[in-house]
């Protein structure tokens, strides 16, 4: 095996195309790239409205690697399946020599933990951190020899191909659970079969959470044994919040409230009505609304009632520093109430739903693992 330089192998293709005179169809922003996915899944038209920025102007192919130079902790590493426009601050990666180092094993090397930190760590700026080519250049790894690299690379395709197949029977799972509900209750928002309807305040205790200090992140409030719970963590969870990042010490528990094990959490600011239940006892700050259902209903049934609404709440939130609704707002919306037992069985089929995904998010964990530790194993 030989240790070689990033950069001894790999080019940054620096093609720029003349905007005025542009004869593609695509581009591809930061924000169409996922972390951890080296599919592209999203892409911009330039015949359709916004019309990106003077930026844009880099050329890539079908088979090239996009990677994005800002914030490289979000590892955003992309192969393109198409030919398109980026920004000039995502370089655009080539093998120098496909015969010396695969073209279809580049995406994975630069997937590793090892190359990721070395790019955090070789980053300029604080407040939005880039690296230059000429750091990355820098960076050294093992190169099989290339008999071994094509038996690496197929490996590694087969075992992503694997994970992707699972994460859509995930996808699916949710698709197939909004599709349950809404043949068995219609759709909410225009109550088409009818059901009864009462207030969410009629329906179960709704009431802010609780964050008297100021300033909220002061650091005497935090640092304790006590789960406090954030509105990018409701955003991000699927049903249930499973884990959290921050704690209340004794102070900032004094000042707060700690809301039981199987509350909805609903935010009202930034993320507008994101849902999610608490796996635990936990506090959470006043921009998220704790929901605990009555005789009527049930948290799953007003979890997944809630998801049709959520863009029509956000679009009505008035925009000040940021999107916001108040508790007033969510109290009066109408809920539909089928009867209790219909209701118990759509969430007895969301929790077998929930429980599928699990072992199937189980099974994309434990590729992930095997293909890091192949990639930590013959590339350094």
């Amino acid at each position: 095996m030989n240790k070689v330089s990033f950069g001894d192998v790999v080019r940054d293709v620096k093609v720029n195309v003349d905007r005025t005179n542009n004869p593609y169809d695509f581009y591809v922003a930061g924000d169409h790239m996922d972390t951890e996915e080296l599919r592209i899944l999203r892409r911009g038209m330039f015949s359709e409205p916004p019309e990106p920025g003077p930026a844009f102007i880099r050329v890539f192919k079908k088979g090239q690697i996009l990677y994005g130079s800002r914030r490289t902790y979000l590892k955003k590493v992309a192969v393109a399946d198409f030919d398109g426009v980026t920004a000039n601050t995502t370089f655009v990666l080539e093998t120098k020599d496909n015969d010396v180092f695969l073209q279809e094993l580049l995406p994975f090397l630069m997937y590793s933990e090892r190359f990721t930190k070395f790019s955090i760590n070789n980053s300029k700026g604080s407040t939005n951190p880039y690296i230059l080519f000429s750091d990355l250049a820098r960076y050294e790894f093992d190169l099989p020899s290339i008999t071994e690299q094509r038996k690496l690379a197929e490996l590694l395709w087969a075992a992503n191909a694997t994970r992707e197949a699972y994460k859509k029977l995930i996808s699916t799972t949710d698709e197939l659970v909004k599709s349950r509900f809404v043949e068995m209750f219609g759709d909410p928002v225009t109550n088409e079969k009818k059901w009864p309807t009462m207030t969410l305040k009629e329906v179960g205790e709704l009431n802010r959470g609780v964050s008297k200090h100021r300033p909220r992140n002061a650091p005497e409030l935090l640092g304790g044994v006590y789960p406090l719970i954030q509105t990018g963590e409701i955003a991000a969870a699927d049903l249930y919040l499973t884990n959290y990042t921050a704690t209340y010490s004794e102070i900032g528990f004094q000042q707060s409230k700690m809301w039981p094990k199987g509350t909805l959490c609903i935010t009202i600011a930034a993320n507008i009505a994101k849902t999610a239940i608490l796996d635990f006892d936990a506090c959470f700050p006043d921009s998220v609304v704790g929901f605990i259902a009555g005789k009527k209903t049930n948290q799953l049934f007003i979890l997944f009632w809630f998801s049709f609404f959520q863009k029509l709440l956000e679009e009505q939130a008035p925009e000040s520093a940021q999107k916001n609704i108040n508790l007033q707002t969510l109290r009066e919306l109408e809920v539909i109430v089928p009867p209790l037992e219909l209701q118990t069985h759509f969430a007895d089929f969301v929790r077998q739903a929930d429980k599928s995904k699990f072992e199937l998010q189980r099974t994309i964990d434990e590729l992930e693992a095997t293909y890091k530790s192949l990639i930590r194993e013959n590339l350094g």
